[in-house]
């Protein structure tokens, strides 16, 4: 029986707990509240295919199709073969899918599918019904011993030992930080572990304008580059196209399927002079269409327009009380619109059982990059690969070998990346030279920035971001709530700086990384020849 850490409460890190809970010693460390996650959020289904009008293949297409030819083929086939059980897997533990007036579940269908394969529960609340289920499961296993769960702790870093004969160090286990979202004083303790899954989600927060929680700080992606992994296409940053400006609240990309459409400024339905699919283009085609409209209005948003959508409250009540709040009627106003950043395709070089390149660590959901989503997310695609590939990491950590030959490493106050910027600042530098569109001179002006006030060496420690001054946006300055926005803020510029970086070195457009600055397009590109995941960790895996 292994000693597991799961890292994250989102459906990746919920299900792995889950399949691991009785067969080893599973610790489960969220940095809020059980369950708080992106998954929490997410409004749109979840994709597979069950029935016989739909088939794997189609799943399999469209997904390489929506990825602009960057996918790994392999790891498609391994998510959408699972598709089916995965939705069903989710039933059977508790999760309510929507019903059509035949008793069957209803499928919906999103942009740049062939055919409705989009599984709702609560109509535009599948995430929180998802969450709520395995959750619970979750607490009946902690009440039963089976599982240790820690919440309010926070990931800090991954303890390995030392590398060498030009391998990986293995891990040993995990420095943590408590007390980090409650008033009291933060400490860093050291867990031991045979296994460690970072299920930690992804970034979100490092951009102005962003549909994801404030929790969504790369925590795990900031570790795993810290401890050496390999990490591959951090150039591919998702952004939905149809968020709310401000707020940055979501509104489905599920809206427009079921016949919402988005209009400039003069009310003219400007998506079908882009793209045959309209509204139901390929997210990266919708949200560049979205954003350049924007830019020749001087900045005023764009709207989606919903109003002819049968019952559309009825079908999207989170969404319909989430606009009432902010004063807006789906079913009687124009809403404003401006994409956001959603979803990080790039992430912690795995294979396809969640194996990174360093031993003893797996990656599992957003904070993975497992080939599957290429340059650009097919929709409802991410829940369902949080699910697929949970269970096979479990299945590849229980064929793991127990070794606790080696100590555990203290932990120490690891060198961050250092950066004399506020988070306001930095998010607002990556929103303009990260974002929707790129240019080489508005990365390397970003990388320039990220080095202002740099030591030589281009770390910092995380005491002194801890006590630096922050301005009103940020952070409050507790002892707890500054150690982890310290933390917070270095993991960010960390993964700004290596996201610039590989931003930089793919000269040309692919899917949802546009350089400005070049002649080809997003999404007509020829496919590339990017060594896949699986490929880069053959050697590591043999460790």
């Amino acid at each position: 029986m292994s000693r597991v850490i799961v890292a994250g409460s989102g459906i990746a890190g919920l299900t792995a707990a889950l399949h691991l809970s009785g067969r080893h010693t599973v610790t489960l460390v969220t940095k809020g509240r059980l369950g708080e996650s992106n998954t929490e959020w997410a409004q749109g289904g979840i994709a597979g295919v069950i029935g016989p009008d739909d088939t794997v293949d189609s799943h399999i297409a469209d997904t390489l199709t929506a990825g602009a030819g960057h996918c790994d083929p392999e790891a498609v086939r391994s998510l959408c073969e699972a598709g089916g059980d995965a939705i069903v897997s989710l039933a059977e533990a508790g999760v309510d899918f929507d019903t059509d007036p035949t008793g069957a579940w209803a499928r919906g269908i999103e942009g740049a599918h062939s055919y409705p394969r989009i599984f709702h529960s609560g109509g535009d609340a599948t995430g929180r019904a998802i969450s709520t289920a395995l959750a619970q499961k979750l607490r009946t296993e902690v009440a039963a011993g089976r599982i240790t769960l820690l919440e309010d702790t926070m990931l800090v870093d991954i303890l390995t030992t030392d590398a060498h004969e030009r391998r990986q160090g293995r891990a040993t286990g995990v420095a943590t930080a408590t007390g980090v979202t409650v008033l009291r004083e933060g400490r860093v303790a050291a867990l031991a572990a045979d296994a460690i899954v970072l299920a930690t989600g992804g970034v979100g927060q490092l951009f102005a304008h962003t549909t994801n929680p404030a929790a969504a700080t790369g925590d795990g992606l900031a570790a795993a580059i810290r401890a050496g992994a390999k990490v591959s296409d951090l150039e591919f940053f998702q952004f939905h196209p149809t968020a709310l400006p401000g707020p940055g609240f979501l509104i489905s990309e599920a809206v427009r399927g079921a016949g919402a459409l988005i209009l400039d400024e003069h009310g003219h339905r400007f998506m079908t002079d882009i793209d045959d699919r309209a509204e139901l283009a390929s997210r990266d085609v919708v949200a560049l269409a979205l954003h350049r409209r924007q830019a020749a209005q001087d900045g005023r948003p764009c709207f989606l327009d919903a109003r002819a959508v049968p019952d559309v409250q009825a079908t999207f009540p989170s969404i319909t009380a989430g606009l009432a709040a902010h004063g807006l009627d789906l079913s009687r106003d124009l809403i404003p619109v401006t994409p956001a950043a959603h979803y990080f395709m790039g992430g912690v070089t795995t294979d396809r059982d969640g194996r990174t390149s360093i031993h003893g660590v797996f990656a599992i959901g957003e904070v993975a990059c497992t080939g599957v989503h290429g340059a650009n997310r097919l929709a409802s695609n991410s829940l369902l690969e949080g699910a697929v590939f949970a269970a096979r990491a479990a299945a590849a950590i229980d064929a793991l070998p127990v070794n606790r030959d080696h100590e555990l490493p203290l932990p120490q106050s690891r060198s961050l990346h250092q950066t004399a910027l506020t988070r306001t600042e930095l998010q607002d530098l990556t929103w303009a030279h990260l974002g929707v569109e790129r240019t080489a001179t508005g990365l390397r002006t970003l990388l320039d920035r990220l080095g202002d006030g740099a030591r030589n060496d281009g770390t910092r420690n995380a005491g002194t971001s801890a006590n630096r001054a922050h301005n009103a946006d940020d952070h409050p300055t507790t002892p707890a709530a500054a150690l982890a926005d310290a933390l917070e803020t270095a993991n960010l510029a960390l993964i700004a700086e290596h996201m610039a970086r590989h931003a930089l070195a793919r000269e040309h457009s692919l899917g949802a990384h546009t350089r400005t600055d070049t002649t080809l397009t997003p999404s007509t590109t020829a496919p590339s020849t990017a060594t896949p995941p699986t490929a880069l960790l053959q050697e590591a895996s043999a460790c």
